[in-house]
Parts: C-alpha cells; structure tokens; sequence
C-alpha cells in the first residue's frame, strides 16, 4: 500500500537535506516542534495544509512543487506497485474450461480468454 504521508515526509526530507539543514533550523523556522516534523519526513504523521505551507515556506518552497513532485513520486510507485502484481498465475489458478487427451499421454487445458499448453507427465 502506498502512503501519502510516507511519500510527502521523503520529499521534504530530501529538500532540506539538499539545502544542507538541519531538523531544528527547520522546526525552527516553520515554527513547528523538531519531534513532530521529524515524524512528518518519517511518515509517521499526516501534516496539515497548514503545516505543510509553513514547512514549505521554511524550505522556500512552493507547495505547488512539494505536491508535483510528490505526485511524480507517487505515479512511479503505483506503477511499480502494478507491475509487481502483474504475475503470470500459475496453473492452480486457472479454471480449466476444456481438457483434452492427447495420444501420448500429454493433457491440453485451455484457460478462459487465453489458450495455455499444460505437459503433464
């Protein structure tokens, strides 16, 4: 499952550690407490619009970009997260619509919308 908050504390996270300051300088000019916005960048926290537009103004950052990029990050991860689930089944899995015998003891099952060859012994 993907996570807003997980995805929103990485990238501010990685905005600050670009900038090359610290949780404090931070909290301190957002004006929010060091354990609370170290728990946003974890994840930990869902921060508010409000919250966010302070942590953004202490990073001078449009939240506009915050969200862009927040929103690429989140594409990417629902694309991994898609294509992981995108197994091949295995036969188990299948229902079997047709079974026919073949003269050396190979059986044929058919899957439901597409033909897959099954060689048991």
């Amino acid at each position: 499952m993907i996570l807003l908050r997980r995805l929103l504390g990485d990238v501010l996270r990685r905005q600050r550690t670009r900038q090359g300051r610290t949780l404090r300088e931070v909290s301190s000019s957002a004006r929010v407490s060091l354990g609370y916005l170290s728990e946003v960048e974890r994840g930990q926290k869902e921060a508010s619009s409000e919250l966010l537009s302070s942590i953004c103004d202490a990073l001078d950052l449009r939240m506009s970009e915050l969200m862009r990029e927040v929103s690429d990050e989140l594409a990417l991860a629902e694309l991994a997260e898609s294509a992981a689930s995108e197994t091949i089944p295995s036969p188990m899995t299948f229902t079997v619509s047709s079974v026919t015998g073949m003269p050396d003891d190979r059986v044929t099952i058919k899957a439901p919308k597409e033909a897959v060859d099954v060689v048991a012994a």
